[in-house]
């Protein structure tokens, strides 16, 4: 027969679930005015600044329009000088009583219209200007470019639904995952205590890719598959994590400090409930009810039952009834994991 102690450790306790990464941003390159894509600067999958320079589109027109708005603020800026000079000379006559009121209230409206159109000027200025500047798509954060969708030489528009490129921010990264509801009072009460720590497994289950820290909880509980959607934040500096990627995510969401564990092996399930065969000091079997919590891979955690110390089978129960002595072949001792 296999046996193993039970002994006390400090025992985490994780819940796992499948989740898939998110980029933190994700933006749709698009040029705001309509003309000719000219220029491609950046090279798909590069990280760029904020800022930065990613394409340019045909800027003659736009260059027109603004050179068209300043030329004519030139004009009414001019008439407004000839106006103002005019309306001078009304009111020295009007008070010599050699022009009429009439006369000057009229110059003063030009002068009134005049100014009110070089308002309307700087404003077809600042759109045209507006409009120059849109020829240039720069990047609104930094991130990683994707593939780009349009090629140099095609005509874009402000309107089109396709982009010329998507723009990710991977550092930092989202992993959204679910839990069963029935996990929310623990997730709850573990983010109640501070900052929840959520690390972030392959689709194996076999290797961490990061670790990071639990951002929310969503506001609602899906009826439908009873489960609860979280969303945990990593730093991701190495990139590990890509978004689309399926991942496993495990929370800790307590830890169990000196508790009572044995193999998970050691566990019977009987008629009457759970129990184990436990081996007393004259090497003889007997079974025991017993209580678990929460299982790692290695380790079963026993809240009674039990006492640190003893002996319990992990293995060839199947041959053992109430006073059979044992003979233990491999004796062992609960080794440490990790809940799930």
């Amino acid at each position: 027969m296999s046996v193993a102690a039970v002994t006390r450790r400090d025992i985490p306790i994780y819940l796992s679930g499948l989740g898939n990464v998110q980029a933190f941003f994700t933006v749709g390159i698009h040029s705001q005015v309509d003309g000719k894509l000219q220029e491609v600067l950046f090279t798909e999958g590069q990280h760029v600044k904020k800022g930065e320079l990613l394409a340019k589109i045909d800027p003659r027109l736009f260059q027109a329009a603004l050179d068209q708005a300043r030329a004519k603020k030139a004009q009414d800026q001019a008439l407004l000088v000839a106006a103002e000079k005019d309306l001078i000379r009304y009111k020295s006559l009007a008070l010599k009583f050699v022009e009429t009121q009439q006369n000057l209230d009229r110059q003063q409206g030009t002068v009134d219209q005049l100014k009110a159109s070089i308002a309307a000027d700087d404003a077809m200025i600042e759109t045209a200007q507006t409009n120059l500047d849109y020829t240039n798509i720069t990047a609104p954060n930094d991130g990683r470019i994707g593939v780009r969708l349009v090629d140099p030489g095609n005509i874009v528009h402000a309107s089109d639904q396709a982009s010329i490129a998507n723009l990710v921010l991977t550092q930092p990264c989202t992993v959204l995952f679910t839990l069963p509801a029935r996990s929310l009072n623990d997730v709850r009460d573990a983010m109640a205590r501070g900052p929840v720590e959520v690390v972030a497994f392959d689709q194996d289950n076999q290797h961490a890719l990061g670790t990071g820290k639990l951002l929310l909880i969503d506001n609602m509980i899906d009826q439908t598959t009873s489960t609860i959607r979280l969303k945990a934040v990593f730093p991701n500096d190495d990139e590990r994590l890509w978004p689309g990627d399926f991942v496993n995510a495990r929370v800790l969401v307590d830890t169990r400090s000196n508790a009572l564990v044995i193999p998970p092996a050691a566990v019977q399930r009987g008629p009457e409930g759970l129990f184990t065969w436990v081996v007393r000091e004259n090497d003889i079997a007997e079974p025991r009810a017993i209580e678990v919590g929460p299982s790692t891979k290695d380790l079963t955690i026993v809240t009674s039952g039990l006492s640190d110390g003893e002996r319990v089978v992990t293995a060839g129960q199947y041959k053992l009834k109430r006073g059979a002595p044992v003979t233990i072949s491999v004796p062992e001792t609960a080794a440490s994991g990790n809940s799930s």
